[in-house]
């Protein structure tokens, strides 16, 4: 040990005792600030679940290898830090004695070999990263950019440190041969060998090396200790907790039903709750779940939400990462106000700080950030933006999508249930949606008495429940759409004509039957929400009075009700097997029940519902649909887990779009790129969407008049009774002349009534057209 080794490992420790420090004291100071989110009892268990998804998440990389061309890399990466920390440690030793090596395994071949993969691999994983993130750049147009806002300067210096410790490794070992300390085999060192045959004999290089190499840790350590905002180096280990403390213990993302409204801890109580002890959603940042908080602190700013977001990509101010990020951003700045015990009430007065200068001690720039409101525009200099909230259609991509199961969808609901319930401030349409589902049971303010009007010149009785269950198989659930939406009658008498072809029994509640609050949860109003669903829950569990848990069946061709039966009705008492109509058609075809006798030789995309095919994973049974009713399915570039969303989710139903691109012209461009002459989907609002969105481009002459947009029940119903059609009736006339003549002549024969869907700008419909649509 000579006098350049003493200093040079005297240097090292010393730099590395300021660096953990640093470090150390910001691991401590992050943990207390997460904790400041309210407490959440729900990610407490069980372990071994929750355990081994993190295994499998980690170890696999089966949420990063959605992106191929990220994931090998990335992969290299994060095991070259984990496993290459043991490797960084040796530095301490090798500064002071250039032959040290860890005892038993330091000289071990197959340990040689490992360290040789990760110095490789962690050079190379490096370079593709940062290679990867410059394709990438915003400078790219359009919005093309999943890196758009976010922190370069914060990643470039991660990927350098990744790269130098790479070339670390790789470099002491070869110094180390070069100056015949080691000589591994080639196979174990296959590249620092031949790297350490040209290299000179230096032990000091082996020592300045190790320094090299320890003090890129270092630099990172005191950095990221200093900065506890920078996402993309502390997921590396807050992403651990987060995947382990997701919301599904299943291992399943954040999806389907939404987390219930907490407040303290506990699932909230309307009858017992208190406005001014109780959270209402999330108007404050300390109103998040200490889990939100994980969230924010761990978002890498890899960007693959704001890639797949819908609002995003069509212009709109929604970013669900910027969402994550400015949440983050300033639940850190406001951090200081809180640890000292500040709080204000919802008009804004100081009530946790008191005593004659209650802000003293207290970082200014703190104060100025608890000040801020949570949700607020430009002139109110507001955390989140309006437009940015109410953009969301809450289609699950962006959750489906983080690799670090960030719960981007719950965080903004709980915004929107604090902006309707508290500040009565929300989108002025909403305004007749809430009062229609309050007073009529529909956001389209029907009356009750006309639910089964859709039923009225079938050549079957349709069985209503009437109080006796009897034998009936299923309770086939209408929805307000399949109900009230001219269009989406459609697909109810097509499910209602196959099920009654079929043999199936089944019932159906008629004036009982009610919306089931998807919209207004959705919206933010949990309080609607509650009511319609403790009244749906009462109607179907008095249905079901007298049958086994097991044979309580509901069919439903809402992907929305759907879910919120399936999911959401469990929390309240109602307990169901529910399947959507694709699911059930799909299994009667496979049994033989239904036949389909007529292919339809046509073209055809499915577009997936996002409550459908997202948030429950239904992706394989319409498609089966398709393919037995003889039609030609030809996939859109975005279908199954990344299919686009046709912008009705969120309540963005009942919403204008003003601002970018409408999502279902997005959508129906991307469906017409396929060349169909038939897009099929499988709920009642992408229907509806998609047909005002080919109407457009029809308009616009930008579709052919032979497209329509159908259910997957029309084209197996065309498929069975199609050739028997024909020969009982004669062609259909056209309604009228112009755009929508043509389509009905040559599109009607996957209607059940024999013609297309009628332009909502020539017949009106449950729902109404904007402008900008006509």
């Amino acid at each position: 040990m000579g006098a350049l080794q003493i200093t040079l490992g005297v240097v090292g420790v010393a730099v590395s005792l300021v660096a953990w420090v640093a470090f150390i004291m910001g691991v401590v100071r992050q943990v207390r600030i997460i904790r400041l989110g309210q407490p959440d009892a729900t990610r407490n268990g069980p372990f071994w679940p929750r355990m081994k998804t993190l295994i499998k998440e980690f170890a696999a990389h089966t949420r990063m290898n959605k992106f191929r061309t990220v994931g090998p890399w990335h992969w290299l990466v994060m095991w070259g830090f984990l496993i290459g920390t043991a490797v960084w440690f040796e530095a301490y030793g090798e500064m002071f004695d250039a032959e040290f090596a860890w005892p038993i395994i330091g000289h071990w071949a197959p340990w040689l070999f490992l360290v040789e993969i990760l110095g490789v691999g962690t050079v190379l994983g490096g370079v593709a990263l940062a290679v990867i993130r410059q394709r990438n750049h915003p400078r790219r147009a359009d919005r093309q950019s999943r890196f758009a806002g976010s922190n370069f300067a914060q990643a470039y210096f991660v990927e350098a440190v990744v790269i130098i410790e790479g070339l670390g490794i790789v470099g002491v070992k070869a110094f180390k041969i070069s100056s015949g300390i080691e000589d591994p085999a080639l196979w174990t060192s296959f590249v620092s060998k031949p790297l350490g045959a040209i290299l000179p004999a230096s032990a000091a290089a082996v020592s300045i090396t190790a320094l090299i190499k320890l003090l890129s840790g270092i630099v990172w350590l005191y950095v990221v200790g200093r900065t506890l905002t920078m996402g993309i180096a502390w997921h590396r280990f807050s992403a651990f907790f987060n995947i382990y403390f997701k919301r599904e213990d299943d291992g399943g993302v954040a999806l389907g039903r939404l987390k219930p409204m907490m407040s303290d801890g506990k699932p909230l109580d309307f009858e017992e709750a208190d406005p001014e002890k109780d959270v209402f959603g999330a108007g404050q940042v300390e109103d998040f779940t200490w889990k939100g908080w994980l969230d924010f602190t761990t978002c890498t700013e890899c960007g693959r939400c704001q890639s797949q977001c819908p609002a995003w990509n069509t212009g709109k101010p929604l970013s669900p990462k910027l969402v994550i990020t400015q949440l983050r951003d300033h639940a850190y700045a406001k951090a200081p106000y809180l640890l000292a015990g500040g709080k204000r009430d919802m008009t804004g007065e100081e009530i946790g700080l008191t005593g004659d200068n209650p802000h003293a001690g207290i970082d200014v720039l703190a104060l100025a950030e608890s000040e801020r409101p949570l949700v607020g525009g430009p002139e109110e200099n507001g955390v989140i933006d309006p437009e940015v909230l109410w953009s969301c259609t809450t289609c699950g991509a962006c959750v489906e999508q983080c690799p670090v199961d960030i719960e981007h969808v719950d965080h903004i609901v709980d915004m929107r249930r604090y902006q309707v319930m508290i500040e009565s401030n929300f989108p002025t349409e909403l305004n007749g949606m809430f009062k229609n589902l309050e007073n009529k049971g529909n956001p389209w303010g029907q009356n009750a008495k006309d639910r089964l009007n859709w039923a009225d010149d079938l050549d079957f009785e349709v069985p209503v429940f009437d109080g006796e269950w009897g034998d009936t198989e299923y309770l086939f659930w209408v929805g307000c759409a399949g109900a009230f939406e001219d269009r989406a009658k459609k697909t109810t008498r097509a499910v209602a004509e196959l099920l009654h072809i079929a043999g199936v029994r089944y019932q159906v509640l008629g004036p009982e039957e009610t919306c089931t609050g998807d919209p207004a949860r959705r919206a933010g109003n949990e309080f609607v929400f509650q009511m319609l669903a403790q009244q749906n829950v009462e109607v179907l569990n008095s249905v079901f009075s007298e049958t086994e848990p097991s044979s309580r069946k509901i069919v439903v061709t809402c992907a929305h009700c759907f879910n919120t039966l399936a999911n959401e009705y469990p929390e309240l008492g109602g307990q169901y097997e529910v399947v959507h109509h694709t699911q059930l058609l799909n299994r009667l075809v496979r049994e033989k029940r239904l036949t389909p006798v007529a292919p339809i030789a046509e073209d055809v995309t499915y577009h997936d519902p996002c409550y459908l095919g997202r948030h429950n994973k239904v992706y394989e049974a319409p498609r089966e649909l398709v393919g037995a009713s003889g039609a030609a399915l030809r996939e859109m570039p975005r279908h199954a887990e990344r299919s686009m969303c046709c912008g009705a989710g969120g309540a963005r139903m009942w919403m204008e779009e003003r601002i970018g691109k409408r999502i279902n012209v997005d959508r129906v461009d991307e469906a017409l790129g396929t060349a169909p002459s038939k897009i099929a989907t499988g709920c009642p609002f992408c229907r509806v969407m998609l047909t005002d969105g080919v109407t457009s481009r029809q308009n616009d002459g930008d579709a052919g008049q032979n497209v329509e947009v159908v259910d997957v029940a029309q084209l197996l119903l065309s498929s069975v009774k199609r050739g028997e059609q024909q020969k009982a009736a004669p062609a259909p006339a056209a309604v009228s002349a112009g755009p929508a003549a043509g389509a009905a002549e040559s599109g009607g024969e996957a209607e059940a009534d024999g013609r297309a869907d009628v332009p909502t700008d020539e017949v009106p419909s449950g729902t109404a057209q904007t402008e900008e649509d006509k």
